[in-house]
């Protein structure tokens, strides 16, 4: 874990950085495709992906080590050869599990933070889940348990595996002629994001296209149907915690209502999208419609993106504290202040819906997290990192005040609907 938190305080700023030069291209060029909360939304879910690694919030059912263990045929000693094998195994086992995530409406609750903003850019491709806690993909990497792929080799090239994801999240490439034959492009993944009908659950690969080929889910983009991003049932909201459990919530109180036992058990294990008969007559859900514009953007003047800045620039200096300081850190206080970032990205970007809880919340978050570095176990912080005393100290005084204001404000939740 130090090793993956080392690696994470590089390619947090790298990929800040890309975002950066993809807005400034979108604007020299008038192609623009951010949008301000859209953006920090998308960081900030990236944000929580990262402490939810860093703190090892997952329960692994099925390892990697024990499928080998008991399926291992050969064994292999690393090499090139090795390392190529074993990275097709990891895109393969990505497609099933990919594909699964959009199948199945348990798994989907998973899987639809990437999904769920209506733009389509860099910054997207950080939108990832935090309520992925069971771990059990392994299942799908037994082509490489078979041929004894070592442990060790996974390992390293998973992570590498998932940042070669990052690039193709652009509406800026155009289509790359014979590439699109061998790998995931630009083009293929837009198709993947749209809802358009002929679009929908299509594209699953991760880096070689050849799987959508071979299982029947490859979908060119036709220029006669440019995509329509996000979900069939609009997020409206910037919070990444809020929306990595609302499928999930929305599921479980169609499970109370449903009349039918078996509908209350099955539900969790239907396609996507399915509801009891009797749950769906009582409660209809209507879909988003294809051709419409009206997107989830709130006017937010200049003194609210100040707040919405201030908050975000904050809590990443605390983040890369946490990744640059992670081997010298007490595991207490690590997932203490794991915790504390995360209850502060859900009430900044709840400050950011306009929910009128949200200037309370923050009030109290501010004092709580005051008097949390002033416990026993962080009193170390003001002799051996002082810099990171005063700006923690200053930051939620400035998170108190802020949510003080807010309070004083118009605060109406339907300016952001």
């Amino acid at each position: 874990m130090d090793t993956y938190a080392a690696v994470l305080l590089w390619a947090i700023p790298a990929f800040f950085v890309l975002v950066l030069i993809e807005i400034s291209y979108g604007h020299f060029t008038k192609k623009q495709t951010y949008t301000f909360m859209d953006t920090l939304s998308s960081l900030s879910s990236g944000m929580t992906n990262v402490i939810k690694d860093a703190l090892g919030l997952a329960v692994i059912l099925i390892s990697y080590p024990f499928v080998l263990k008991y399926l291992a045929i050969f064994q292999l000693e690393s090499s090139v050869f090795v390392y190529i094998t074993a990275f097709i195994c990891i895109d393969f086992a990505s497609y099933w599990v990919h594909r699964l995530n959009h199948k199945v409406n348990i798994f989907w609750n998973q899987h639809v933070i990437h999904h769920s903003s209506e733009e389509f850019n860099l910054a997207c491709a950080l939108r990832q889940s935090i309520s992925n806690l069971i771990g059990f993909g392994a299942v799908f990497l037994i082509p490489a348990a078979l041929l004894g792929v070592p442990a060790n080799v996974i390992m390293s090239l998973a992570p590498l595996h998932l940042f070669a994801q990052f690039w193709y999240h652009t509406q800026h490439i155009g289509k790359l002629g014979f590439l699109e034959y061998i790998l995931v492009t630009p083009s293929q993944h837009r198709v993947h994001h749209a809802i358009n009908p002929i679009y929908i659950d299509k594209n699953m690969a991760a880096i070689f296209s050849v799987w959508d080929r071979l299982f029947g889910t490859f979908q060119e983009e036709l220029d006669s149907e440019p995509p329509v991003y996000g979900t069939l049932k609009p997020s409206k909201s910037w919070n990444p915690i809020w929306i990595n459990f609302q499928h999930l919530w929305q599921i479980t109180q169609d499970a109370w209502y449903a009349k039918n036992w078996i509908d209350k058990l099955k539900i969790w294990f239907m396609p996507t999208g399915w509801r009891p008969k009797d749950v769906e007559d009582r409660f209809p859900i209507t879909p988003r419609p294809i051709d419409s514009e009206d997107k989830y953007n709130p006017f937010y003047n200049n003194q609210w993106k100040a707040i919405a800045l201030i908050h975000f620039v904050s809590l990443n200096f605390l983040l890369l504290f946490l990744l640059a300081n992670y081997s010298e850190l007490t595991v207490e206080f690590r997932v203490s202040l794991g915790f504390v970032l995360l209850f502060s990205i859900f009430g900044f970007t709840g400050l950011m819906d306009f929910h009128k809880w949200a200037p309370t919340y923050e009030i109290f978050r501010g004092l709580l997290g005051i008097l949390f570095v002033f416990l026993p176990q962080c009193e170390f912080l003001r002799f051996e990192y002082p810099l990171f005393f005063g700006f923690y100290i200053t930051y939620f005084i400035i998170t108190s005040a802020l949510g003080i204001w807010s309070n004083r404000k118009e605060f109406n939740r339907s300016l952001a609907l």
